[in-house]
Formats: C-alpha cells, structure tokens, sequence
C-alpha cells in the first residue's frame, strides 16, 4: 500500500498542533495576509497561519516546536514540466551520455567510440546527445554519412540536445526498417535527399519513435532510480509538485513502484503521450479510456496528456504563423492538423483529461488556443489545459490565455543570453528577443507557470526563478537580457499559487493558509533581501515539507522527533557546473 504521509503525533481527540515552526519571515503568498512569523500544522495541514501570539496556544506537550530564527520561508515551489526519465534513464540503462552541454563533433565521436570500446559487439548503441550547430560550425552535417565514417558495422542512434531530433547511422536506419519508401509520421518527419529521397539520418518528432520501437525498451529498475533521483533532488531544491511530461504503461509503472515504496517526495502529474513522439506508447487508448486511475495516489495523477503540435527551433521546426527568417514559405511543421487538433482537445475535455501541448512557435500556440476556443463552445468550461513552452507567442493571442483559462507554461532555458540560447535559438533571428514573453501574458491577465524542460535546460527551479526577475545570464558569462523581466513577487506566484492552479488543486496547496496542505520551503537567504542577480539562483534549502512530511532536511532540525525525514541519504546533485 502507499504510505500514509503526514504524521499522527497527536493524541486522538486533543486539538494541539502536532509541528509549530515560529520566529520565520514566513510569505504565504495570501494576498489577505502576505506576512506571517509562525505557523501550526496538523495532520498534514496548516491548521494556523499567524503570530507567535496566535499560534502560542496550540502548543502543548507533544508539539515539536522549531524556531526558525529569522529564516525566510514560503510555499514549495511547482515544476510544470520536466523528465527525470530521458535525463537519467540513459544514463541508469548504462546508455551512452556524451556528459557534456554543448559537445563538439570530436568529443561526440569520442564518447561514441569509447562506449562502443566498453560495450563490444552488435549491440545498439543509444544515447545522449549531440548539438546541431555545434557539429555545422565544424562543417559537419549532421546524419548517418557522418555517423558511418567512424562507425558503420553497429546500430547508432544518438539524440540532440533539445530532444527535437535524432541522429542515426544506416545500420540502425535499416533496423528500424527507415528507407526512401518510409511514410513520415503525421507527427514529425524523416529529413531526406531532395534528390533520391533516401533518409539522411536525421529524423525530427515523432519519427524517432520509429528508432526507438526498434531497440529494447529501458529497463524498468533504470526508469524507477531516474524517477526517484529526479524527484529527490527537486524536493532538496524546495519542488513539492511536478508535472512529468510523456509517460507511457512502463514509466507509469516505475512512478507506481517508486511511490509505493514512499520514495516520491513530490507530487506528480503525469502526461501520457498522445503519439509515439519519443517512444512507442502501446497502451495509449486503454491509458486514456480508464487505465490511467489504477496510478492514481496522494502522490500520482495521471489525468493529463502531452503531444507535440509543432517542432524546435534549431531544426526550424517551430510552426510560425508567417516564414522562417530568409525562407520565402517555409513556416515550420505542424504535427496534427488543425481539425485533429480541434476534436482531440474537445474529446480530451469531455474526459476530464488535461491537454498539454508542445508550442514552440506562434502558429502552433495560436491553433492551440483556437482548438481551446472550440472546445469551451462545445463543452462549455472545463479542464485547464496548457501550452507547453510557449516560445513564440503572437501579440493578439496574449489575452486568449486568460480569456479561455488556458496555462502559459515557459521554459527557462531561452530567459536569458548565453552561448546555447543564441545559437540553438538564432535562428528565430531578431524575434528571439520576444521569446518567452511571460511579461505579456502577465499583464493581460493570463496565469503564467515555469518548467524547466530537464534535460533540455537544467532542472534546477532557482536558475529560472532568478532569470524570470533579471532575463539576463546568472553567472554573468554575457552581458544584456532578452525579454522583460518581472517581478520577484509575481514570479512567486507563478512558482507557487499558480502552479497549484495549473494541477487544479489551489484550493488545496499553493499558499500557506488554514486548511490548506503543509507545503512549505525555508531558505537560507531572503529574496527580497536586495538585487537577485547572480544571488537568488545560488539559494540553499533548509527544510522542504509537503503534506506535512518532511522530505529534506540538512540541518538534521527535526531528528529524533515524529517529523524527522525517511530521506537521509544526500540528495543528488544534478545542478549545472558553476561557471
């Protein structure tokens, strides 16, 4: 069974506080009562939220009562959008992993060797990743022509960095049964030569899933360590809720077995893939008919789905609502038709299943909310779906966001300049300045949420939380911005309340208030405490708690008492190297 994840340390019919942490710089994130010094917790739940006055009373003989001596606290914060499990099942399925950023061609084709060197034989070889831009600045074209030069006698499949696309030599292409005659997926496309028509060896979207089906699946005991690592190392990060973004029926399971054995320090909405983007999703109709609720917990809701409506934007892939920069008609691909789309979205609705959709560019956001718009005429209001990065967005659709109750959910990894933001994303040309234009759908109303996109960025919230309040680089490697910024009070709430709303639970969690679940983070530094620049994302958690269970706690501030943490192994690190 599941375990219970609040404490009973109170005697049955007595109606003291069972934990009271006091003496803090508590935001609640209440706008009736932003500031508070103390709070009482009980079963789980916040069961006072005030002074130390007010508090005073619940206290008795077997509250824990910790001061937090000043400390800043507030709510935990909420990741829209990640994957531990193409992260770090790779890795745990001893797959090949490059192990740096932003590879070179040499250093590619070394890690590959090497692998093949420690793995002999026929075997496939998988993994992580490459980077377009950097391979073409060599004058290399990225594919199979390149990939066979140094290693033709075994199947290769490696992908970029930006999990937009696949490299694959000609044995895995074979294998995959992937030649001129192969149909393109409705949801991606093989790249081909425009002559003979014969896969190049790039395949973009959902055509990689036609690599993936042929290899073997990841081993499930690979996929539980990724998804128990992934949610440790975001709870020592103060993450109390996560959106895991494709799942099908063996990741599903891996997240199943990690809660079942209490190692879920986070609550999870897991989006199952509508199409075989990534992988092959075998189960999706009995998924998505019913099956998804044989998952569901305290801890896992599986009520969502994500697909991919348009591309990235190295591969200029990104669906524009006018052509590509120096393209006379060339706006990107649209993975589904508009009339697809429409009664997908509608049919989605109607089974209370959430819609997370991939918009990288204008035209796929302004078809989303079209589809959106469509859907409330037919089924009135209902579920909050969500436009997954909003990268493009174009300046009539900011107000649709709130208009239709839709989520704009952005992607840190383009906030701010840095070498892979200008290269992977310079192909937007001048309109990667109102990239991630978070600003906009602010201030027309609109609910704003982050995902770190892991592993396309890093999944660490405090480097997105900083860069949403500067837009420039936080270890200051570039100078200048890109973007507005906003301020540190609204991107709290878009970290916290807003994100609650997006899991359709704010009227449980989100804020610190009576009644509400015992989420609550406290730092060892003050936001507010002057500029954020190149401070706020060096932030240390002291204490993360969600359901009243604490689930990190490095100082040891609650040992030997009823709260004291199952999670005392260190918490992985998976935070980019200091620059």
């Amino acid at each position: 069974m599941t375990r219970t994840h609040y404490s009973t340390n109170a005697p049955e019919g007595l109606a003291g506080a069972e934990l009271v942490l006091t003496n803090g710089r508590i935001y609640t994130v209440d706008p009736e009562r932003p500031w508070v010094e103390a709070v009482a917790i009980r079963r789980g739940r916040f069961m006072a939220v005030g002074s130390h006055a007010e508090i005073a009373p619940l206290i008795q003989s077997y509250t824990k009562v910790h001061d937090l001596q000043g400390a800043f606290a507030m709510p935990g914060l909420y990741d829209m959008h990640t994957h531990p499990d193409l992260a770090l099942g790779p890795k745990y399925s001893d797959y090949l992993d490059v192990g740096l950023e932003t590879p070179s061609a040499s250093e590619v084709k070394a890690a590959i060797l090497d692998y093949a060197e420690r793995n002999p034989g026929d075997g496939w070889i998988f993994g992580k990743h490459f980077v377009h831009y950097n391979l073409r600045k060599e004058g290399i074209e990225p594919g199979r022509e390149w990939l066979d030069s140094f290693i033709p006698d075994r199947p290769v499949a490696i992908m970029d960095r930006m999990w937009g696309s696949c490299m694959a030599n000609s044995k895995a292409l074979e294998l995959a049964g992937v030649s001129a005659e192969s149909q393109d997926p409705n949801n991606g496309y093989i790249v081909r030569d425009t002559i003979t028509g014969e896969p190049n060896g790039i395949l973009v979207d959902g055509a990689y899933a036609l690599i993936m089906a042929a290899m073997p699946p990841p081993p499930t005991k690979a996929l539980v360590r990724a998804y128990e690592e992934g949610a440790r190392f975001q709870s020592s990060r103060g993450v109390v809720a996560t959106k895991y973004v494709h799942v099908c029926e063996q990741r599903l399971e891996a997240l199943r077995i990690a809660d079942l054995a209490g190692n879920l320090p986070v609550r999870v909405e897991a989006a199952i893939s509508w199409q075989d983007d990534i992988f092959p999703v075998r189960r999706r109709w009995e998924l998505l008919a019913g099956e998804r609720h044989y998952y569901r917990s305290a801890r896992i809701n599986a009520n969502a789905v994500k697909f991919h409506f348009d591309g990235t934007s190295e591969p200029r892939t990104s669906y524009l609502l006018s052509p590509w920069p120096n393209e006379k008609d060339w706006r990107g691909a649209l993975n589904l038709t508009p009339e697809h789309i429409a009664d997908m979205v509608a049919d989605m609705d109607r089974k209370r299943i959430r819609v997370i959709a991939h918009c990288t560019g204008d035209g796929a956001s302004d078809i989303f909310l079209d589809a959106v718009a469509e859907c409330r005429r037919r089924n009135g209001p209902g579920m909050r779906h969500q436009c997954a990065h909003s990268t493009l967005l174009d300046e009539a659709n900011l107000a649709r966001f709130a208009e239709l109750d839709v989520i704009a959910e952005f992607s840190p990894v383009g906030w701010y300049p840095s070498n892979f933001t200008l290269n992977a994303r310079g192909s937007f040309g001048e309109r990667l300045a109102e990239a991630y234009n978070v600003r906009g759908v602010i201030d027309a109303g609109g609910v704003t949420v982050m995902g770190t996109d892991w592993p396309v960025s890093s999944i660490d919230p405090w480097i997105g939380f900083e860069t949403l309040t500067t837009r420039q680089n936080p270890w200051g490697e570039m100078e200048g911005n890109l973007g507005h910024p906003i301020t540190l009070e609204e991107a709290i709430q878009m970290m916290t309340i807003n994100g609650a709303w997006s899991m359709g639970i704010e009227d449980q969690s989100g804020s610190i208030e009576m009644g509400k679940t015992a989420d609550m983070i406290v730092l060892d530094q003050d936001p507010f405490d002057g500029d954020t620049k190149g401070r706020l994302h060096k932030t240390e958690v002291s204490l993360t708690m969600i359901d009243g269970e604490v689930v990190h706690d490095p100082n040891g501030w609650m040992s030997g008492s009823a709260f004291e943490t199952r999670f005392t192994a260190e918490a992985p690190n998976f935070r980019p190297v200091e620059l």
